[in-house]
């Protein structure tokens, strides 16, 4: 059964986890959607992990819509999420509105995520009046990088936190169904999700939130740029891949691969013809 809002309002009230996985890929959405898992997440995050930028700013409006494209077609039942990229919903609201409606028409995206709080409720507000549900995230929100000062969690003094709070209860007011909480501490992120009627989903923010995200590839092993405390390995896939291909590498240079069973045949008189013909 296709997951939907509905889906993830329900299990808050009922106490039911959420999953979540960050995929950019036709191949890894069918994995994932095979596995259960409530939603995929197409991050802007794939700036980082597909496309090998340094941050997320650069990823663009068409990065997005390419990548929400291919995920869209390999989940059938995940609810389908889609970033909106960095400067396409801060400019104006009705910029917001237009890049959103993209995302769903193009994208064929089933919610959109948008990093802020209190500022961007006048975009959150008009997005979901247009039809469009709308995921929040705060605390740890990459776009703002470098007002942030880096990579740090957030939330941690007494008016940090207090923000935190507000910034929910405004985003929550404006329309989002669900906020995901990035890098925020276990404690606050705890009372946080008890203070919302909307499901909070945590990625390093404990285990006291309604969901959990991390990304497809971080969670394999197979992005090693860096690791972040928040990750866990479920399995070593990197590594399995590295050998295989390694072991590609070694029998295609010793003759060994291909071998007869991976060819095709053709009638050897037609090939003796042929060659005479043409030797």
């Amino acid at each position: 059964m296709k997951n939907t809002v509905s889906t993830f309002l329900n299990a808050k009230q009922k106490g039911e986890k959420l999953t979540m996985i960050t995929a950019y890929d036709y191949s890894a959405a069918k994995l994932v959607d095979a596995a259960g898992v409530n939603s995929i997440l197409v991050g802007d995050s794939l700036g980082n992990v597909i496309l090998g930028y340094e941050d997320t700013l650069s990823v663009t409006m068409e990065d997005m819509i390419h990548h929400a494209k291919a995920v869209s077609r390999g989940a059938k039942e995940c609810l389908v999420v889609v970033d909106m990229p960095f400067m396409s919903y801060q400019v104006s609201v009705s910029e917001a509105v237009t890049n959103a409606g993209r995302l769903m028409k193009e994208g064929r995206a089933n919610a959109v995520k948008l990093e802020g709080g209190l500022s961007i409720c006048p975009q959150i507000r008009a997005i979901t009046d247009a039809g469009i549900p709308v995921v929040a995230h705060l605390g740890l929100t990459p776009q703002s990088v470098n007002a942030f000062g880096g990579y740090k969690v957030q939330g941690k003094t007494e008016a940090a936190a207090r923000r935190l709070i507000q910034d929910a209860f405004a985003v929550q007011e404006a329309g989002a169904f669900c906020i995901v909480l990035e890098c925020v501490p276990a404690e606050l992120a705890g009372l946080i999700t008890g203070l919302m009627s909307v499901p909070t989903i945590g990625i390093g923010a404990g285990a006291g939130c309604d969901g959990q995200v991390l990304v497809f590839h971080d969670m394999l092993g197979i992005f090693s740029d860096y690791t972040p405390k928040f990750v866990k390995h479920f399995a070593e896939v990197g590594s399995v891949i590295t050998e295989a291909l390694r072991s590609y590498d070694s029998q295609v240079r010793d003759g060994s691969f291909p071998e007869e069973k991976h060819g095709y045949m053709i009638d050897h008189e037609i090939v003796e013809k042929l060659k005479g013909e043409f030797s």
